[in-house]
């Protein structure tokens, strides 16, 4: 590998899916041509240099076949996470970087004679245990002393089936090294027949795998996480989707509102999803006619996304709705919804636009807080109203609220939307763009002509944030 592609240098990035490809076909036929290479060896079991070869032949695929394993999880990459919508994406945990050659193995040798009782160990094999090179190799009664108590019976059933049915050895289990500390070792081995058939002896190589086995163990658990987190988001959306569909208003489209006497509005609304959130945010449209014949119409917007925020947008809806009910007008209402956000745990801001239409008088009565103006649109034209004095919601206490009136005339149509509707541009720019749909409005029937008209123009927008819109037309 060149020098300026290592692995360790600051500027390593990690290979595309094309190269894994190719690392996992190389892979592959380096294991067919070892386990070639391994079929043709001598296999007798009578010359110890014969097996010794052999056994660094059955380890060398194991280790092949590890790489290739990891290899593919490397191709296939994490499970899929959205965004978990909100101000930030979703954060993964990466599994911790092992140390530079902490996975290459720590190989060594044992044989145990069953004759005589003797064992014979490697220098590596004393390194992977921990013990002292001038004690003497434990024999295989004495090596469960050095296995954890819940793995004793895996080595015990691995060497009797060796001793007694000739089988092969091949399995871990982990040891306590003299200074206390845990290592995973993988060992495999076969039995040495005697003329008799009998079995004279036992040899294994064991392999250190301890850092191997905590890299794959931090990979699952990070896969574990990257799932749980996923099945969570998942949730808070379904969660913050029904939230949101119990308190906006049960239609969609037009809504022609029960009215006293002739005078009366048509409605309609749309709500336009964030493209590059999948949570819900604490847009709002809302349209309910009062006991005394007025019609509350009001959008908003409260900061964040999420379940919190949803609830929180439930709330600030529901006290909106109570608050005119009890005849609340339009001013006083955003002073009292400011003081009930900024009593709230969670600190929050939000914007909003409330309107009182009276429709005997044809008179519209409304209050803004740090919101866009309601659009007048009338005979083709369109303007902005005149923005009373309000700051956002929850931004200082005690912030009193100016409100506003405008007369209107039939035909006369209202738009009110959240500012996500007209994402990256000024405001400025974002209202011209609404004025200029005004000559298409006039000649429009019904309200959800015009908003059928906004989505044409605005709805395949690419928008970081949620947006509403909310339609009000004059009828005679």
């Amino acid at each position: 590998m060149p020098s300026h592609l290592s692995a360790d240098h600051p500027a390593a990035q990690p290979p595309g899916r094309g190269s894994v490809d190719a690392l996992i076909s190389q892979t592959r036929r380096l294991k067919g041509d070892v386990d070639a290479v391994r079929r043709d060896a001598p296999s007798d079991g009578s010359d110890p240099q014969e097996r010794w070869q052999r056994a660094l032949y059955d380890l060398a695929l194991h280790q092949l076949t590890d790489l290739d394993e990891h290899l593919a999880q490397l191709r296939e990459g994490p499970p899929p996470v959205p965004s978990v919508p909100g101000a930030q994406p979703a954060t993964r945990t990466a599994p911790p970087a092992p140390r530079r050659g902490s996975l290459l193995s720590r190989v060594g040798s044992a044989e145990w004679n069953l004759l005589t009782d003797e064992a014979s160990w490697s220098g590596e094999l004393y390194e992977i245990l921990g013990r002292d090179r001038t004690a003497p190799p434990l024999t295989l009664d004495e090596l469960p002393s050095l296995v954890l108590d819940e793995d004793r019976p895996t080595l015990t059933g691995m060497v009797t089936d060796c001793l007694v049915d000739a089988k092969r050895i091949d399995g871990e289990f982990r040891v306590v090294r003299p200074d206390g500390e845990v290592r995973t070792v993988h060992m495999m081995g076969e039995p040495v027949l005697a003329a008799d058939d009998s079995t004279a002896s036992m040899w294994a190589v064991l392999r250190d795998v301890s850092e191997l086995r905590r890299s794959e163990r931090a990979v699952s658990e990070t896969r574990d996480s990257l799932q749980r987190q996923r099945q969570r988001a998942q949730s808070e959306h379904r969660l913050a989707v029904e939230l949101q569909e119990a308190v906006l208003p049960p239609w969609r489209g037009s809504l022609r509102l029960p009215h006293q006497g002739t005078e009366t509005l048509d409605l309609a609304a749309h709500y336009l999803p964030s493209s590059a959130s999948a949570l819900i945010g604490g847009d709002w449209y809302d349209a309910l006619e009062l006991a005394d014949g007025e019609t509350l119409l009001s959008v908003g917007d409260l900061t964040g996304h999420g379940v919190a925020v949803a609830s929180g947008m439930a709330t600030l809806l529901g006290a909106v709705r109570g608050m005119a009910m009890a005849g609340t007008q339009p001013g006083q209402l955003m002073s009292l919804l400011n003081q009930l956000l900024d009593a709230t745990v969670q600190p929050a801001l939000g914007s909003a636009v409330c309107c009182r239409y009276r429709p005997k008088s044809r008179t519209l009565v409304w209050a803004q807080a740090g919101h866009p103006a309601p659009l007048l649109f009338r005979s083709g034209t369109g303007r902005r109203l005149n923005s009373p004095d309000g700051v956002l919601l929850g931004a200082t206490s005690g912030a009193v609220y100016a409100q506003a009136e405008e007369t209107l005339e039939p035909g006369d149509l209202l738009l009110l939307h959240t500012d996500g509707l007209v994402p990256g541009r000024s405001s400025t720019a974002a209202v011209n763009r609404l004025l200029d749909l005004a000559p298409r409005f006039d000649g429009a029937r019904t309200a959800q002509d015009c908003v059928r008209m906004v989505m044409e123009e605005f709805g395949e927008t690419e928008r970081e944030d949620d947006a509403c819109v909310l339609i009000a037309k004059v009828t005679a």
